[in-house]
């Protein structure tokens, strides 16, 4: 991938992070808890993997990404700890809501989550703009 690819899909992966926060907007009104935690997640995925491509750095899974953005970004001060941790929640938080069964997520986590994912994307955008 050339520079000029890598660079729009930095751009396609920051705009689907902001276009997915949207979508809770709509999930919450209709109290689609569950949902709205899958996708808060997502959007943040989103987000992670766009400053993984400006570094050209791959990652097979979402484990992968996780750990990567913890090693290369987290740890040498790139992004706040904090963010690196709430991505590690959110990551399980997700997961328990995809796939464990009689777990029943609800407002409370819904709302919860929402102003960490936004700083999240936050975050990595302000990481972006800087290299």
């Amino acid at each position: 991938m050339n520079e000029s690819e890598r660079s729009d899909l930095v751009c396609y992966r920051i705009s689907k992070a902001n276009e997915t926060m949207k979508e809770i907007e709509i999930l919450v009104e209709n109290k689609l808890w569950g949902t709205a935690v899958n996708r808060l997640y997502y959007a943040c995925y989103y987000a992670v993997t766009a400053l993984l491509a400006k570094h050209n750095i791959p990652a097979q899974t979402h484990t992968g990404v996780r750990q990567i953005l913890g090693l290369h970004f987290v740890k040498t001060g790139i992004v706040e700890t904090e963010v690196g941790r709430f991505y590690t929640y959110l990551f399980n938080k997700r997961q328990t809501g995809d796939y464990d069964d009689f777990v029943e997520l609800g407002e409370e986590d819904v709302l919860s989550l929402i102003d960490p994912a936004k700083k999240l994307i936050a975050s990595i955008e302000l990481a972006l703009s800087f290299q």
